[in-house]
């Protein structure tokens, strides 16, 4: 796994720290251990799936979701990562 740069050097967690290992837990069929290492991961994968949707399908607009799941993945980060902070 490729270490956190922002741990690394100042000792705290990122918005995406865990992101990672909450991939290889989904390959591996843990999907609440995935959700419960990051809770953004979900909204994340449909993210990049649409991302690529859009450069694929250039006939169809997606753009209105791909701004909604962005603001959508936006908010989940920045709330688990505040109760990560707050609880740990």
């Amino acid at each position: 796994m490729i270490p956190c740069m922002n741990k690394k050097i100042f000792g705290v967690d990122c918005l995406g720290c865990g992101t990672q290992r909450s991939f290889m837990l989904l390959l591996n069929g843990e999907f609440s251990a995935a959700f419960h290492m990051f809770p953004a991961i979900y909204t994340t994968l449909f993210l990049f799936g649409f991302l690529g949707l859009h450069f694929i399908d250039k006939s169809r607009s997606y753009h209105k979701i791909i701004i909604g799941l962005a603001i959508t993945n936006a908010v989940i980060m920045i709330i688990s990562y505040i109760y990560k902070i707050t609880n740990y």
